[in-house]
Parts: structure tokens; C-alpha cells; sequence
């Protein structure tokens, strides 16, 4: 590897942490149940919160909120990825890296 491509790499693994970094600072946020659940998540995909509504929590039918948080979750994730394809789609000219998406 010749010296300008080395500087070439090393200008995009910087351009890189840097846009990883700033995901860690944006958010997107994800409902279900009308608004039951919602689930806020980092762009690194680290859920940042939960909020439940306390109507929907019914000792009779854990199921029915067991779903309504894995479908908010699932949901945020899918916002995540989406976020992050966006922030480093133009730094990596849209190749996946491992690790990064």
C-alpha cells in the first residue's frame, strides 16, 4: 500500500469513529400499542429507555405486554440500522462493514 493510500485509509477510520461517536448521540424513538410502549434507542443501538403506560400493564395478560415491548424494540432497532446507513452510508459509498451496521 502506497503512502497516499495509507493516508487515504486512515483520513476514512477517522471520518468513521467520528460518525460512530456522533451515533451514540442521536436518538429515534418507536411505538406500539398506540403509544402503550415506547422504546427509545441510540444510534448505536442501545435502547436508551422504556416508558410503558401503566393502563396497559395487566397481571392477567403479561403476554399481551411482553409483545407490545419487543414489537417497540424491534421496531427502534430497524430506525437504528436505518440512522446508521444514513450517517455512514457516504463515508463507506454504501458498503456494509462488519461491525458498523
Amino acid at each position: 500500500m502506497n503512502k497516499h493510500m495509507m493516508q487515504q485509509a486512515q483520513k476514512l477510520q477517522a471520518q468513521l469513529l467520528k460518525a460512530q461517536e456522533e451515533l451514540a448521540n442521536l436518538t429515534v424513538e418507536a411505538s406500539s400499542g398506540g403509544g402503550a410502549v415506547t422504546v427509545v434507542m441510540n444510534g448505536q443501538q442501545q435502547i436508551q429507555s422504556v416508558k410503558i403506560s401503566p393502563e396497559v400493564v395487566d397481571p392477567e395478560d403479561v403476554e399481551m405486554l411482553e409483545d407490545m415491548v419487543l414489537t417497540a424494540v424491534r421496531e427502534a432497532s430497524v430506525k437504528a440500522q436505518e440512522l446508521a446507513a444514513k450517517q455512514l452510508g457516504g463515508l463507506t459509498g454504501g458498503l456494509k462493514i462488519p461491525g458498523l451496521m
